[in-house]
């Protein structure tokens, strides 16, 4: 028998030896995991997902790439995912509107994140606050209350668009408190701002972490937080409860989900990768930065917690349709 052969026969018995499944594993593991993100680069949920993936690559002993697939509010992405093989290769890092608030709005959204898709992990949470500009006669929620059943009509307030999460967030408070708003839906967040420090509407909600330079400047006033308790970015910001209006506690949040039917084990070894890298000190200094609170757990959290806010967010989007 040749030399090179007898050597090739060796290192063959020797792999057996080891054991293939080994073998298999490494090579498995070698293939990317596709990290899906529903909007374009540069964005919030771009952002924590460009964070995230350098540790996750080192959790898992494997490279882990973002995939921007923008479009029709995430959902473009969370459908291609639904279809996705189960194999644990392409996860989705979703936006909570595409989960609890597109599916109350949506005509046609080609999947339903609750049957097609799996949890896997929560990865953080974000809060809103009701901003108005200066020169409104009301600087509590209820002063604005009082003052808008004394003037039905009068307010309104801008958002990202019809169905966004800062359009029913301001729906969700009116409807508590009894009150006619005018909603006025703009192409995007930032010409609902511009018009806001402008004085061309009244109201709106934002992201506390957006919000803050304009409330820190004097350039916009803090009404509430939509949150369950105050933020250490506006510590002197009550909540609705604290207000006196009850059940406006709703955040945004991002988790992230796999193709249904993936693997136990899989989906338990992705879980504990990304509470491990959550609780590393410097992903959560760098989550706080940006205005957002870390969140770890089991993915039945992430499920419990999307059922109960798509079931609220159903409550106010009555007759509300968007494409």
């Amino acid at each position: 028998m040749p030399h090179a052969t007898r050597r090739c026969l060796l290192a063959a018995a020797l792999l057996a030896a080891l054991g293939a499944p080994g073998l298999a594993q490494a090579q498995g593991d070698a293939t990317p995991i596709r990290l899906v993100v529903g909007y374009a680069a540069g964005g919030p949920v771009d952002q924590t997902a460009r964070l995230l993936v350098p540790h996750l690559a080192k959790e898992l002993g494997t490279a882990v790439v973002v995939d921007n697939k923008g479009g029709a509010g995430g959902t473009l992405a969370g459908g291609e995912v639904a279809r996705a093989k189960p194999d644990g290769a392409t996860l989705w890092l979703a936006a909570s509107p595409t989960i609890t608030i597109s599916p109350n709005v949506m005509r046609k959204m080609g999947f339903d994140p609750a049957k097609d898709l799996m949890p896997v992990a929560p990865v953080l949470s974000y809060y809103n606050v009701l901003i108005a500009h200066p020169a409104q006669p009301y600087k509590t929620a209820q002063e604005l209350v009082a003052y808008a059943k004394v003037h039905p009509g009068a307010l309104n307030y801008g958002s990202s668009g019809v169905g966004s999460s800062n359009h029913l967030g301001v729906l969700l408070f009116s409807h508590r408190a009894g009150i006619a708003l005018n909603h006025i839906p703009y192409k995007g967040n930032a010409p609902a701002v511009a018009d806001l420090l402008g004085g061309q509407i009244s109201m709106m909600m934002d992201i506390v972490s957006t919000a803050a330079p304009h409330i820190q400047s004097g350039k916009l006033r803090a009404i509430a937080l939509m949150a369950p308790q105050r933020n250490p970015a506006l510590p002197g910001v009550p909540t609705f409860a604290e207000a006196g209006l009850k059940g406006l506690d709703i955040g945004g949040w991002y988790g992230v989900y796999a193709p249904k039917g993936l693997p136990a084990a899989q989906a338990a070894r992705l879980n504990k990768a990304f509470n491990a890298v959550l609780a590393r000190p410097e992903v959560q200094a760098r989550l706080k930065e940006l205005g957002y609170e870390s969140w770890t757990g089991a993915p039945a959290a992430l499920a419990e917690r999307a059922a109960q806010e798509r079931a609220t967010w159903a409550t106010v989007t009555n007759g509300i349709e968007v494409d």
